[in-house]
């Protein structure tokens, strides 16, 4: 699939992906014409991308966890030790999520009493 295919299938516009690509992060094929040509499993490394930054996430880590991602397990090296900082990053989100929900409930407890 083309550049703009791909970017209406995964909401990413034509310039991240293009991002993606010179980051490495995304691999595709040149045509003969010039245009970029990405097969189907671009599709689910972008998501995965865009996931991972919504999430938070800098390139460099980006970059290290995306091969662990895959289908059918670790592409390459062993990704254990990646998977555990990535725990723990999940671990401080639900961490901070409690304190805001936590916040939440003060907040609205405060505007009840002031009614």
């Amino acid at each position: 699939m083309r550049i703009g295919e791909l970017s209406r299938e995964t909401g990413a516009s034509p310039r991240a992906i293009r991002y993606y690509e010179q980051t490495g992060l995304l691999r595709s094929e040149r045509r003969p014409n010039g245009y970029r040509e990405f097969d189907d499993t671009a599709v689910q490394t972008v998501t995965t991308i865009r996931t991972l930054f919504g999430l938070g996430f800098p390139s460099e880590l980006v970059s290290r966890v995306l091969p662990c991602t895959g289908d059918a397990g670790p592409i390459a090296g062993d990704c254990s030790a990646l998977m555990q900082r990535v725990a723990e990053i999940r671990d401080d989100m639900d961490a901070k999520a409690r304190s805001l929900d936590a916040t939440r409930d003060q907040l609205t407890q405060f505007l009840a009493n002031q009614q």
